[in-house]
């Protein structure tokens, strides 16, 4: 953990938030000689976290843990330089240079801010979704869905990305029961009639689910009808839960353009409405959700805000 600091020290780029995206830029900074700090907040390393096996991940044939392929990129990135603070990002303050941003009560300033905070799936709310997370739970078809091959899961939802995933999980599961809340979906028509054609989709109308049932692994979930009251149970051995996602980007409000649900808005690739201040990641990215895509723009982040710091360190004065 990095300790206090002098008040006149000034780092070259602050990177806020230690997912993919936020460790690749540190280790393109870091490489580049640049002076790095990653705010790493408390709980680091975003939710891969809280992933078990990575099997989509490029260069690990056998997949890789969640947690050891972010503790490897942490390494990589202190090899090359930057200094970790495992503290959460409480204020900044991009109206003047250089850039502000207090972390664990103490304010450092940088020359290049980097945001790269990431998106979190909006949850149940269920005691099981957090005990099971990895054991049967998952927010990503993509990222799990080979696991339940010839399986049962459930996908809790009725948008587009529900359907979405409903409809990648039939290339794995032997059932994918959707459980909607509603009479009908919200999902746009094209993915209603390709979900309505699949054999493989069943759906749960007008229920939400109370409970995920299972000490180990989900073995299925309690389900209650919101016209009649209704309780029964569902067997199954997934539930992947596709009721949104929320950019954790509270931070910045007032501080750079988002749009209508808090995404930052990237103008130029990484550039935000604030010279000097660049995204990557979920904290922009509201289609990929991918841990190789936010690496990938982690990178592009780092190469804009290398290339802008050097020019302002050449500017005359």
């Amino acid at each position: 953990m990095l300790g206090s600091k002098p008040a006149s020290e000034t780092f070259d780029v602050i990177i806020i938030g230690s997912g993919p995206a936020g460790l690749t830029a540190a280790i393109y900074t870091g490489r580049a000689r640049l002076k790095t700090l990653v705010v790493a907040g408390s709980s680091w390393g975003g939710q891969l976290m809280l992933t078990s096996q990575v099997e989509n991940y490029p260069g690990f044939p056998e997949g890789v843990l969640g947690p050891g392929l972010m503790n490897n990129m942490l390494k990589q990135a202190q090899r090359f330089g930057a200094e970790i603070l495992f503290e959460d990002a409480e204020n900044v303050d991009f109206s003047k240079k250089p850039f502000k941003v207090v972390a664990g009560g103490v304010a450092y300033e940088s020359r290049a801010v980097i945001i790269a905070t990431g998106a979190s799936p909006i949850q149940l709310g269920l005691e099981g979704e957090e005990r099971l997370k990895g054991k049967g739970v998952s927010n990503c078809a993509v990222c799990d869905g080979a696991f339940f091959k010839d399986k049962t899961v459930v996908v809790v939802g009725g948008g587009d990305s529900a359907m979405e995933e409903a409809l990648f999980l039939t290339k794995f599961a032997r059932k994918v029961k959707v459980i909607h809340r509603r009479s009908q979906l919200r999902a746009t028509k094209i993915l209603q009639e390709r979900a309505f054609g699949n054999p493989k989709i069943e759906f749960v109308w007008n229920s939400v689910v109370e409970e995920i049932l299972g000490k180990e692994r989900v073995e299925g979930v309690r389900i209650k009808r919101v016209d009649t009251g209704e309780v029964s149970e569902i067997q199954c051995d997934g539930v992947f839960i596709s009721i949104g996602y929320k950019p954790n980007t509270d931070l910045f409000k007032g501080q750079v353009e988002m749009d209508e649900k808090g995404y930052i808005v990237a103008k130029d690739f990484t550039e935000t409405s604030v010279e000097g201040v660049f995204v990557a990641g979920e904290a922009k990215d509201h289609r990929y959700r991918q841990a190789i895509t936010a690496a990938g723009e982690g990178c592009q982040a780092a190469l804009d805000a290398i290339k802008y710091v050097e020019e302002i360190k050449h500017r005359p004065k």
